[in-house]
């Protein structure tokens, strides 16, 4: 094999393990925010949770390659498997720059967003604009609207619902000691339900989709009568205590929010190793579309990175999605979480390409809008929006420059 193609490859792999920890520290946000900002957790026991989390979904759950590699945004019919090795790498480190760029600027923005718009720039350089397959980046795109807007309204109705059902009532302590065990086991159904629906544990252990259900659905019963069993003994202190309940929703908040952690490892790993597991086939002299098994190390560096991004840079995004759109209580960062998982899960099912950053950013608006308009800062969702709309065509013109370079340093 040419030295210069194994150089690529130790060059993707160190890549790999920045973009992993770009992923790290602007994507902990998605799972970690909403508990810090509502003061479940402290900061440091977030990035510590999201780090080992993330890294265990990383390791265990993320041995599939990365959709967008996998289905493919570009043609690669008529490229050597020379070109492919720069554009594959070109495009890796286009979209790690921006998402380090978005995190400088305490911006959420979609890692899975970012490496299609790198994918795209260098399809669009080495092959013409027939080399993208545009129908599949419509279907990203339109994701944009989608997934905020079905995280929003989800959130808000699930904020509501809680509102009318405990704070509404005489003796919200006793409300919420009946529906809290019912939205505990709800909660269980969804997390467990995704968790075998959306990862590849089910065809690991070849589980049915309807055995995956009846799982849940056992999960969600024994959870419930937990539930009833924790919240026993839990007495109100007056005729409106509103802290109490507030107390009961903080629990099941860090468990919702350790499950995105969980699922984010599992998932958005893929946006950093996805490229790297498609490069050992071509290293090996196969075509771009032979299947082969992604190495276990290479999970583990894609785990280790996301793991190190969220400690060490994990505040940033952090304080913009826990703090800075609007005041989050225990209440309304379960609603979020919530809103976000079931969005995630319905899409997953529908086969829609979605973001977790923009559905926990539509969650997080729809509760603020829940107590009214001036409850959320419209400034902040401005830049936002802003830093979606450009992460596309940003990362595909940054890949175009980094592939063009490294045709002109390495030649091909």
């Amino acid at each position: 094999m040419d030295y210069s193609i194994w150089l690529i490859i130790g060059g993707a792999s160190a890549v790999a393990f920045y973009m992993a920890w770009s992923i790290g520290s602007n994507d902990v946000a998605n799972s970690m925010a909403t508990a810090v900002g509502a003061k479940a957790i402290t900061f440091k026991q977030a990035v510590v949770i999201a780090g080992i989390l993330n890294f265990i979904g990383a390791v265990f759950v993320g041995s599939h390659v990365s959709d967008t590699v996998r289905k493919g945004i570009i043609t690669t019919t008529g490229l050597s498997n020379h070109l492919l090795l720069l554009g594959f790498v070109a495009s890796l480190l286009a979209a790690a720059i921006w998402v380090t760029l978005s995190t400088w600027k305490s911006m959420p923005i979609s890692t899975t967003h970012s490496i299609i718009g790198a994918l795209m720039g260098f399809g669009i350089i080495a092959g013409g604009l027939s080399a993208v397959q545009w129908g599949q980046v419509l279907r990203v795109t339109s994701s944009w609207i989608l997934s905020p807007i079905a995280g929003c309204i989800l959130a808000f109705f699930i904020f509501k619902i809680i509102v009318r059902a405990i704070f509404a009532k005489d003796h919200p302590v006793k409300s919420a000691k009946i529906v809290g065990p019912i939205i505990f086991g709800f909660t269980a159904f969804l997390i467990v339900s995704s968790l075998f629906l959306k990862t590849s544990i089910s065809k690991s252990y070849n589980i049915s989709e309807i055995e995956s259900l009846v799982i849940a659905f056992i999960s969600s019963i024994v959870v419930a009568l937990i539930g009833i069993f924790l919240l026993r003994n839990i007495q109100e202190r007056g005729p409106e205590d509103y802290s109490t309940v507030e107390r009961i929703f903080r629990k099941l908040q860090v468990g919702t929010s350790c499950y995105v952690a969980f699922a984010h490892g599992a998932n958005d790993v893929a946006n950093a190793i996805g490229p790297v597991a498609a490069i050992i086939p071509l290293a090996n002299g196969l075509s771009i579309g032979s299947q082969v098994m992604v190495p276990t190390w290479l999970l583990a560096l894609g785990g280790v990175g996301i793991a190190f991004g969220c400690l060490t840079w994990g505040r940033r995004v952090m304080q913009t999605v826990g703090k800075k759109i609007t005041n989050l209580t225990n209440t309304r960062g379960f609603s979020v979480d919530f809103g976000a998982a079931t969005t995630v899960l319905i899409c997953s099912k529908m086969g829609l390409p979605i973001s977790t950053s923009h559905t926990v950013v539509g969650a997080v608006i729809g509760v603020g809008l829940a107590r009214g308009l001036e409850a959320v800062d419209l400034s902040v969702i401005k830049k936002i929006v802003l830093s979606w709309a450009v992460t596309l065509p940003v990362a595909s013109m940054t890949s175009i420059g980094i592939y063009l370079l490294l045709k002109l340093i390495i030649g091909g």
